[in-house]
């Protein structure tokens, strides 16, 4: 009996033949159709200068999809706090959490999100703000608490407002701070899975409890394709193998549609990369998919929490997809 939670994250893409204000569009269909489904939580992510995404003012998004759902807990996926000065952080997510109580999440990340140039431009005094990650963390959880009651400046209306954080990341770096924070720790498995085992155990065994946590909380984001069949599965992964390519070929293209030539479409380096990077991928039936589940657990040890993020063209079949998985989690 596996005691699993379901989530999902998205970095909001714009699909082939569709614009910016669909692919914001599509976000909430799909958010509405997961809170249906009582699906725990839905992230979305922070990227910019992406002509692909439409994820760049994050916070914004996040308060769109709180107006339009009503029960399912929303947040980031996560801010990138080298590009913000945590006081406004906690300013925005305290406001929302102030409008939508016990329903904002505030995931955090150490990586620009986008190339180093955007990144300079988007935040030109802060050069050090991957270093100074820990620090801006736990400057953050002081914005949010009781415990800087004679500090001059107080992120209003965030003070004293329940708002989680959690550690994103992906290698065993992002794993130490978040044991050493006594956070909840999400690796991202869906883009760098290398890590991942190393990074969940290293996380377990140096957890300190803390204020926030007791116990060690991990949550795994995966992609996830589920469908009719195997066959099925496969041929409409194919969308995401695509996307894992033009991030090699540094050309950012909207989500592409399913093709049946593979391998025609791309070289043999190129097929090579995208299987690879889709090594830890749930796709498949939805017995497949539960085989994949538990021969995960089995490796990488219990998790507490699957982060599910599905790449696929037809918004349909995306909203299939959801639906399997969770009755592939629902019936472990």
């Amino acid at each position: 009996m596996y005691n699993l939670k379901l989530s999902a994250l998205n970095l909001v893409p714009i699909r082939e033949g569709e614009d910016d204000q669909s692919a914001i569009k599509d976000m909430v269909k799909l958010a509405q159709n997961l809170e249906t489904l009582d699906y725990e939580r839905y992230w979305i992510a922070e990227h910019h200068n992406a002509p692909n995404l439409v994820s760049s003012a994050t916070a914004l998004l996040i308060q769109h999809t709180l107006e339009h759902t009503s029960k399912i807990r929303v947040g980031s996926g996560g801010i990138m706090l080298p590009n913000h000065a945590p006081l406004v952080v906690a300013e925005q997510f305290g406001t929302m959490e102030t409008i939508f109580p016990e329903r904002v999440d505030l995931g955090l990340g150490r990586a620009p999100g986008t190339d180093m140039m955007t990144a300079s431009a988007l935040r030109r005094d802060q050069h050090n703000g991957v270093y100074e990650f820990p620090e801006e963390v736990e400057q953050l959880a002081k914005y949010f608490g009781p415990g800087n009651q004679q500090a001059y400046v107080r992120a209003y209306p965030a003070v004293d407002k329940h708002v989680p954080l959690y550690i994103l990341g992906s290698s065993t770096d992002s794993a130490h701070l978040a044991a050493r924070k006594g956070l909840p720790y999400v690796f991202a498995g869906h883009f760098a899975p290398q890590q991942m085992k190393d990074a969940i155990d290293i996380y377990k065994d140096l957890f300190e409890p803390s204020d926030a946590l007791s116990k060690p909380y991990v949550i795994v984001c995966l992609n996830a394709i589920v469908a009719d069949n195997d066959e099925q599965a496969e041929y409409l992964s194919t969308t995401q193998a695509q996307v894992m390519v033009s991030i090699t070929r540094g050309r950012m293209q909207p989500l592409q549609p399913p093709t049946d030539d593979l391998k025609g479409i791309l070289t043999p380096t190129e097929f090579e990369v995208a299987q690879q990077r889709m090594r830890s991928s749930l796709i498949g039936s939805e017995e497949t998919v539960k085989n994949k589940i538990k021969a995960f657990i089995d490796e990488h040890g219990d998790i507490d929490e699957l982060m599910a993020i599905s790449y696929i063209y037809d918004q349909e079949a995306q909203l299939d997809s959801y639906r399997k998985l969770k009755n592939v989690i629902d019936t472990l």
